[in-house]
């Protein structure tokens, strides 16, 4: 079986790179969209939170390829990626002052109590979605394998579901990454309702979802680090598995079961992990992870969390881990920093970290809520 190999960061630019959409996310807080008058604005992104995440929390040296549209919410979000310290590739698109092109807007809720969060989109042609294999040049950002400028590049199952462009810069993008020795990681983060919208014409839901299938599959022959849940792994990748909707959220025996399975088809991947969360309330939540590394498996505590905002918590989750293997720290260190990264975000307004270092390492280290003075 390989190993999982972590680049040296000698001579490395990037300790991190993602490739994916930035977009605002409108959110007015506890009041119900039909309500509300008013809305945080919070700067966004799958795969960019990640990189931010690294960033701002973890003080590493990271960067975002994406799209950019000139015009003034562009430059909001432009503003936004530099106070987290991301550095940033951008393919740039002209806004016509009508039409767009756009930057994606996410309309997010926080919920309350029995009232949960509602999410919906507006992606109407999308800068991001006009992204396509050609839109960076990779040998110039990886650099050459002798010498490379990148350790681990990452991205996700939203940005691929935008259009077929994105899908296949993805795979192009991997594939680059690989031929650099960097480290590739994927977030399936299966959303059906992009990969329907998204398709042309579009598809219903059943055919939908096995376009997508074939196309993340395609992506993932290339991944070394897959972050996904059981539903993930059977809607995304057509694995089979035991019932998710039926099984205890809290149970890891069901997710390990299907490693087998992710194996035997991508005998290339190295590591697979997830977040575990039993929502009781919308502000009352148990919460785990899991880490299948290198042929062995690891589990994270369960904790209690009382949620502020629960957006943006698994991707809290994959900036821990991901910041664990880059430092060279154990699978189960490694595993408890994405666990408590992703806690301690959930407490805290908006899509990306708040969190510092040393409370990330206390929680995981066993600390409690207790005043620190």
């Amino acid at each position: 079986m390989a190993q999982l190999i972590i680049p040296s960061a000698d001579g490395a630019q990037h300790d991190f790179l993602a490739l994916g959409a930035l977009v605002t996310r409108l959110n007015p807080g506890i009041v119900p969209f039909s309500e509300a008058d008013s809305y945080a604005l919070h700067v966004s992104g799958g795969e960019y939170n990640v990189a931010a995440n690294l960033s701002s929390c973890f003080g590493m040296n990271t960067a975002i390829a994406g799209a950019m549209v000139d015009n003034p919410i562009g430059k909001r979000i432009e503003n936004a990626v530099r106070r987290q310290g991301v550095s940033a590739y951008y393919r740039r698109f002209a806004f016509d002052g009508v039409r767009g092109p756009n930057m994606a807007i996410v309309w997010s809720d926080q919920g309350q109590g029995v009232r949960a969060p509602v999410v919906f989109y507006n992606r109407a042609n999308e800068a991001a979605a006009r992204l396509a294999p050609g839109s960076f040049d990779w040998e110039e950002m990886f650099g050459p394998p002798s010498a490379p400028n990148i350790r681990w590049f990452h991205s996700g199952g939203i940005f691929s579901a935008l259009s077929a462009g994105t899908a296949e810069l993805v795979i192009e993008g991997m594939r680059a990454a690989k031929k650099a020795g960097a480290v590739t990681s994927f977030d399936l983060n299966y959303r059906a309702k992009l990969w329907a919208a998204a398709s042309e014409p579009p598809l219903g839901a059943d055919e939908a979802e096995r376009a997508a299938q074939k196309t993340l599959r395609r992506i993932a022959e290339n991944v070394d680090v897959l972050v996904g849940n059981e539903e993930d792994l059977q809607k995304g990748l057509g694995l089979k598995g035991p019932d998710a909707a039926s099984k205890d959220k809290l149970d890891p025996s069901s997710f390990f079961s299907m490693i087998d399975v992710v194996i035997r088809d991508f005998p290339n991947i190295k590591a697979v992990a997830t977040t575990l969360r039993e929502v009781h309330s919308t502000n009352r939540h148990s919460w785990g992870a899991l880490l299948w590394l290198d042929g062995k498996s690891y589990a994270s505590p369960v904790c209690e969390l009382d949620v502020y905002d629960r957006v943006g918590g698994g991707d809290g989750f994959a900036a821990g881990l991901i910041y664990g293997l880059l430092r060279g720290k154990s699978p189960e260190e490694s595993l408890r920093l994405g666990w408590s990264h992703g806690a301690l975000l959930t407490t805290t307004p908006g899509d990306t970290t708040m969190a510092s270092l040393d409370q990330v390492e206390a929680f995981a280290d066993g600390g409690s809520a207790r005043i620190q003075r």
